[in-house]
């Protein structure tokens, strides 16, 4: 029943927003008692909480599992491009980590320890990065590294490129280009391989 619940509540935010999910609604998809969602979650915030997490943790196994390379700046390259390819591939779940508001993380500690997980994914890739300053801040290196790369990735999932006519060669090119302005920026002088 709570693998139920947790997939009716994925679908109903599909089709109308979070805000049109309620545990009511849950249970009268299923063809259950109102009741029955509550004994698995006691409230609209934990299934939320739930489903949220579950969507964290797709995401930062799918970043787990981009292509390794014995380069850090090449390593930092293939996250950025399993993370532009994980907002192509799943645009809910992106949605819903980064677009909506989010249950109090403070109530959901499991939800949270998934986000952080995949944060400190980014954050690792970075501190392996040859030559780091001594008054590196990894954090806001993460920060910056993220967003960049979530503002290409939310780019790309809107209509924006075509309204101001920048062609699909240029827009084939941005990933490659985006990365290696990263890398730069992180210290590579050599751009090429980012």
């Amino acid at each position: 029943m709570r693998e139920a619940c947790v997939r009716e509540a994925l679908a109903i935010i599909a089709k109308g927003g979070i805000d049109k999910l309620s545990l009511r609604d849950v249970a009268r998809r299923l063809g259950v008692s109102h009741q029955a969602p509550y004994k698995h979650f006691p409230s609209r915030e934990h299934i939320l909480a739930e489903v949220v997490g579950r969507a964290y943790a797709g995401f930062a196994a799918h970043l787990e599992q981009r292509p390794r390379d014995a380069d850090p700046y090449v390593d930092l390259g293939n996250l950025g491009r399993s993370y532009l390819d994980y907002a192509r591939k799943h645009p809910l779940h992106y949605q819903l980590m980064f677009g909506t508001p989010l249950p109090d993380p403070a109530e959901h500690p499991e939800m949270m320890a998934k986000a952080e997980h995949a944060f400190a994914t980014l954050r690792d890739a970075i501190a392996r990065l040859p030559g780091r300053p001594p008054d590196a801040n990894d954090d806001l290196d993460a920060l910056f590294t993220w967003a960049v790369v979530h503002g290409l990735a939310s780019i790309l999932q809107t209509r924006a490129t075509q309204q101001l006519g920048i062609g699909k060669a240029k827009i084939a090119e941005a990933t490659a280009h985006t990365l290696g302005r990263i890398a730069g920026a992180l210290g590579r002088l050599d751009q090429k391989k980012g």
